[in-house]
């Protein structure tokens, strides 16, 4: 199945063709692993801090930088995609448009550092982690969503060699 990921590096962020085929297969296993079985189109931004702060300001209203912002276009079950997701295809493409994420490379390379890991590692997590947003996941508490979420996250990063070392800080958010 084809799946069109479109990635778009801007801001201060370092146009690097690795980066590119990495966030591709994290995000086509991140699809595999929860059952996408129609080709889907990912628009993928990757930036630096001030962009991903002023996103967040004007979509959000968070007046911060993050890491990874996600925005689904349409709200699935968690860990359900749903059989007939076909009709919600794009009829003039024949994709199924799942949404559209935004990394910040800076915030991902300081994270990197902070967690004692590669910048891989994490561009793969951060990819990883809002492809499952756009299938409907979701962390806004400590309970039993949070851990569906990271269960899933850390078992899709395991079977592309990217797991947690044991010497690794753990994440919280």
């Amino acid at each position: 199945m084809k799946h069109r990921i479109t990635i778009l590096f801007e801001g201060g962020a370092v146009r690097k063709a690795l980066l590119g085929a990495h966030l591709r297969k994290c995000i086509t296993a991140a699809l595999d692993a929860e059952g996408v079985h129609v080709p889907c189109e990912i628009n993928v931004l990757v930036t630096d801090d001030q962009t991903i702060r002023a996103i967040n300001r004007q979509t959000r209203q968070v007046d911060k930088a993050t890491d990874v912002l996600s925005f689904p276009m349409f709200q699935y079950a968690p860990g359900a995609f749903p059989a007939d997701a076909a009709k919600d295809e794009d009829p003039e493409t024949g994709l199924l448009p799942l949404g559209d994420m935004v990394i910040s490379l800076e915030r991902a390379a300081a994270q990197a550092k902070e967690y004692g890991h590669s910048l891989r590692r994490e561009t793969g997590y951060l990819a990883i982690h809002s492809v499952l947003h756009l299938l409907g996941y979701d962390h806004v508490d400590e309970g039993p969503m949070k851990r569906q979420m990271r269960a899933r996250e850390e078992r899709i990063l395991a079977d592309l060699l990217l797991p947690r070392q044991p010497e690794e800080k753990g994440r919280t958010s």
